[in-house]
């Protein structure tokens, strides 16, 4: 069943939590952003690949080295967060979209505006990045 989402669009607290039209729209959503990052990647390959560096100056050419390096990192960031669409896409599908991995609960509307890939509600996030610190404090 093919569902049209209003371009005005936006999800309400006061409709069924991912009711048919609510997936619709994070499917749109994530794969607007994928489209954006696969776009960005494809820029950057062409620039990568229009040749070497060509700068004659030892500073212009770590300059050179330092943006690509960074534009790499960037791109590596990117195709990691591709992954983590593709596996919100894969919870659209499976029924478990914007539900809380660890409690089960709805994650809600405001966070997944904010975080389409997100897969633990606030709470669980919190208690997460708390046990985080505590163990990397050992």
């Amino acid at each position: 069943m093919l569902i049209t989402v209003p371009p005005d669009y936006r999800p309400s607290e006061t409709e069924e939590f991912m009711s048919p039209l609510q997936q619709a729209y994070f499917r749109q959503k994530l794969l607007r952003w994928r489209q954006d990052l696969l776009r960005e990647a494809t820029d950057t390959l062409a620039s990568l690949s229009e040749g070497g560096i060509a700068e004659a100056d030892l500073a212009d050419r770590a300059s050179v080295e330092t943006d690509r390096a960074l534009e790499l990192r960037t791109r590596d960031r990117a195709r990691k967060l591709i992954s983590k669409i593709d596996q919100a896409l894969e919870r659209i599908d499976n029924g478990t979209y914007g539900y809380c991995e660890e409690s089960g609960e709805p994650i809600g509307l405001r966070r997944l505006e904010a975080r389409p890939i997100a897969t633990l509600s606030i709470e669980a996030q919190e208690r997460h990045e708390r046990m985080e610190r505590v163990h990397r404090d050992d």
